[in-house]
């Protein structure tokens, strides 16, 4: 039900707004802010998803939870479709997204309502084992020699492994 009041509510705001501000300040001048804010918009998006993707690599370096990062790279992947969306309404809540404390606190107000059951990183005494195979870490050390069948004695090899 949020979702449909969510479209219905959205376009209708960008309407009012557009109507609004086109006719304080003009055609020509509500145009130039929308492509002014996409532009802007663009290369403020780029900026922060390098950063992001910084945080991101930095705590699978370090071997931390990633769920913060991945939550800051989503909201500013979300921030970007809404800045190149024209209206004044996503550009504001677009711009929003991009500042780093309004991220965290949105990121701590969702982290509140959602419950993790389980989370392993693979390492330490909890790792499980996959059915018919070992486990990553695991190393099993062996021995080979060649074996040479009856049939394999009098033949050249192929020119395919001549080297």
């Amino acid at each position: 039900m949020w979702l449909f009041i969510a479209f219905l509510a959205i376009p209708l705001i960008e309407i009012a707004l557009f109507i609004q501000i086109g006719g304080a300040i003009g055609l020509g001048w509500t145009l130039a802010t929308v492509i002014i804010t996409a532009i802007l918009g663009t290369v403020l998006v780029r900026n922060q998803g390098a950063l992001a993707l910084g945080q991101l690599r930095s705590s699978f370096d370090q071997m931390q939870d990633p769920t913060e990062p991945l939550a800051h790279g989503a909201m500013i992947l979300f921030s970007g479709a809404l800045l190149l969306t024209p209206g004044f309404f996503t550009d504001a809540v677009g711009f929003l997204l991009l500042v780093p404390g309004v991220r965290t606190a949105a990121f701590q107000a969702i982290k509140a309502r959602v419950k993790v059951q389980s989370f392993s990183t693979g390492q330490g005494p909890q790792q499980t084992h996959r059915p018919g195979g070992a486990a990553r870490g695991d190393v099993i050390e062996g021995e080979y020699s060649e074996v040479q069948t009856d049939g394999d004695q009098g033949k050249k090899p192929s020119g395919w492994t001549d080297h």
